[in-house]
C-alpha cells in the first residue's frame, strides 16, 4: 500500500522501511506510528519475508525521536498498541530486524534502533536519550533495553546525563555491531540481511524468540526447560526446513528453505 510518512520497499526476502520525514530529521508523529505499524504487521505476516531492515531518509538522521513541534502544537497524539513507531511494545516478532542508522538516533530514535536486533551504524551515527532535557523521559523502552544490551553502570551513565554517543563508542560499549562509511551503510546492512537468509529462517526465528523469552526466565534452568514451549521454537520442530537441512547437509547440496 501507499504511505505517506514510510516508505516500504521488498526485494527477494527483505523488507526496507524508511522513515521518511527528512524535514523533521524523521521525528515521528502519531501518524507515522500508525503507518509503521501497518507496516511491520504486514512483514510479520508475509512468509516470503524473512528480514527487515529499518533505516531513516536523508543524510542527517535516522530519527530524532518524538516529533515535539507537532505535539507542543496541539497534534495528534497517539501511538498504536505495538508501541513507538509500531516496534517498541511489539514483542511477538520472531523474524530478526536490523537497524541500518545513518545518522542522529536522538530518544525515541534511538529507541527504535534498541528494539531491532543488530544495529549497524554510520560514521555520522550518534545516539542519545536525551528526554530529560525537555522534561520527558524515555519510556519507550530505551530505560529498559539499554541497561539489558550494555550493562547497568553503562547505560546510567548515559541515561542520567543525557550525553552523546558517537557509533564507534556505541560498537565500544557492544550496542553497534559494525560502523562503516556513510556511502556504505545501506550495502552493510543488506550483507548482514542476505547472511541471514541463508540460513535456516524458522531456526532464526526460533533463535532469537528463545534468547529474549530465555531472558525474561528466572534463571538459566528455568529458560533452558522453558524453551520447547515458546511458538517460533515449537514451529521449528514441526517444520518441512526441520527435515529439509539435515537432507541437504547429508546430500551435500545447499538447502532450499521455505520458511514454513
Amino acid at each position: 500500500m501507499a504511505y505517506e510518512f514510510i516508505k516500504v520497499e521488498r526485494d527477494g526476502p527483505v523488507t526496507t522501511v524508511t522513515l521518511n520525514r527528512p524535514e523533521v530529521m524523521n521525528a515521528l508523529h502519531s501518524p507515522a506510528h500508525f503507518e509503521l505499524a501497518e507496516a511491520f504487521d504486514a512483514f510479520a505476516a508475509d512468509p516470503d519475508q524473512w528480514v527487515a531492515i529499518v533505516t531513516g531518509a536523508g543524510e542527517r538522521a535516522f530519527s530524532a525521536g518524538n516529533d515535539l513541534k507537532h505535539q507542543a502544537g496541539g497534534g495528534k497524539m497517539g501511538s498504536p498498541p505495538s508501541g513507538f513507531a509500531g516496534l517498541t511494545s511489539r514483542f511477538d516478532l520472531a523474524k530478526p530486524l536490523i537497524a541500518a542508522v545513518n545518522g542522529v538516533a536522538m530518544g525515541g530514535g534511538f529507541e527504535i534502533a534498541l528494539a531491532c536486533d543488530i544495529i549497524i551504524a554510520s560514521e555520522a551515527a550518534v545516539f542519545a536519550l536525551p528526554e530529560p532535557r525537555v522534561g520527558l523521559a524515555a519510556l519507550a523502552g530505551g530505560l529498559h533495553r539499554l541497561p539489558r544490551a550494555i550493562g547497568t553502570k553503562r547505560a546510567m551513565a548515559m541515561i542520567l546525563t543525557t550525553r552523546r554517543v558517537s557509533a564507534a563508542e556505541g560498537k565500544d560499549l557492544g550496542f553497534v555491531a559494525e560502523v562503516t562509511a556513510p556511502h556504505d551503510l545501506m550495502r552493510v546492512a543488506r550483507e548482514w540481511a542476505d547472511g541471514i537468509c541463508q540460513l535456516g529462517p524458522m531456526s532464526i526465528r526460533a533463535s532469537k524468540e528463545a534468547v529474549y523469552r530465555g531472558l525474561d526466565e528466572p534463571s538459566l534452568e528455568a529458560a533452558i526447560k522453558g524453551q520447547s514451549r515458546y511458538p517460533a521454537v515449537a514451529a521449528l520442530f514441526t517444520s518441512e526446513d526441520f527435515v529439509e537441512g539435515p537432507l541437504a547437509f547429508s546430500q551435500k547440496r545447499a538447502p532450499a528453505w521455505k520458511g514454513r
